[in-house]
């Protein structure tokens, strides 16, 4: 196994155009773990920690451009105001040692179905930036989960930042494991509300072979925030339109039986999620309206 390490984003894309299956590291929490298990056994591994604008973020008016070596922590502990859904993912991914090393990039790159941070960046709105020395494009972040930790980049394409929609609303995750900690998922969900559009997006993890967006639910729920008049009004939701939603969320799954959950526990438990986060978020929404009262929220076990 060779060993590549660039000094710039310009070494680091001529040696991947150079060495096509080369597979970049940073954190190196998820590939590691392949290599010692004997899972993988790449011809190239690339040392992308010497590139600094990997490392940087940048808040925009709109967006949040985040560096694809970006660490969980530093989302955790400065971009918790502007990216709430993928903060309390963060906050979920294995231990301090992890979520000090792992990044958000490096969970794209992996694309596996139970990785904590997809369900956030479906919800909030995310496109990734991938780059090669033939040029840059962004590909919108349902787009890029194409099967089972398989991504839409090419061979000689690197993940450079993830530009991600600033929270204008409430946003949540929730998360069902084996334990409370140090846990892949058995299944996920993320909820946003989106007041200036007035549109609700979602992501579910590890229930089909890629995070998927309950696309019929979002539509169904944002009709019927619209013309119930409940953006306006601020109005508690009715039991039935929460558990509408909850069931269309359920049926976008499509999971598999594993040592970590069946399928229909899989589906029972996105349904519950999908349910109470969505109460979490519109109680924040109506307590953040003028005379209300602020509920504040956490990642949730469901």
């Amino acid at each position: 196994m060779e060993f590549l390490r660039p000094a710039s984003w310009e070494e680091a894309l001529a040696a991947k155009a150079e060495h096509p299956s080369a597979v970049p590291i940073a954190g190196g929490t998820d590939v590691m773990v392949e290599i010692n298990f004997d899972h993988r056994r790449p011809g190239h591994l690339m040392d992308l920690n010497r590139i600094p604008e990997l490392h940087e973020w940048e808040v925009g008016d709109e967006t949040v451009r985040l560096g694809a070596s970006v660490p969980y922590s530093e989302v955790i502990d400065r971009l918790a105001t502007e990216l709430p859904g993928l903060a309390l993912a963060s906050h979920t991914v294995g231990s301090p040692q992890i979520r000090n090393r792992g990044s958000v990039g490096g969970n794209l790159g992996a694309a596996s179905p139970a990785g904590d941070s997809h369900p956030a960046l479906l919800a909030a709105g995310a496109e990734v930036e991938a780059e090669s020395v033939r040029g840059t494009r962004f590909i919108p972040v349902e787009d890029f989960y194409t099967g089972v930790k398989r991504n839409a980049l090419a061979e000689d394409e690197l993940i450079k930042n993830i530009h991600i929609k600033k929270a204008d609303g409430p946003q949540q995750f929730s998360k069902v494991g084996t334990r409370n900690a140090m846990v892949i998922a058995v299944c996920a969900f993320s909820i946003a509300l989106h007041p200036e559009s007035r549109t609700v997006r979602a992501g579910i993890g590890s229930a089909a072979p890629t995070p998927v967006r309950p696309r019929a639910a979002e539509d169904f729920l944002g009709a019927a925030l619209e013309e119930g008049g409940f953006w306006d009004s601020g109005a508690t939701l009715t039991p039935s339109l929460a558990r509408e939603f909850a069931e269309l969320c359920a049926g976008a799954c499509n999971p598999i039986d594993d040592v970590r959950g069946s399928a229909a526990y899989r589906r029972r438990a996105v349904g519950v999620m999908a349910r109470r986060t969505l109460g979490w978020t519109w109680e924040s929404y109506r307590g953040n309206r003028p005379g209300g009262t602020t509920t504040e929220g956490g990642a949730r076990c469901a």
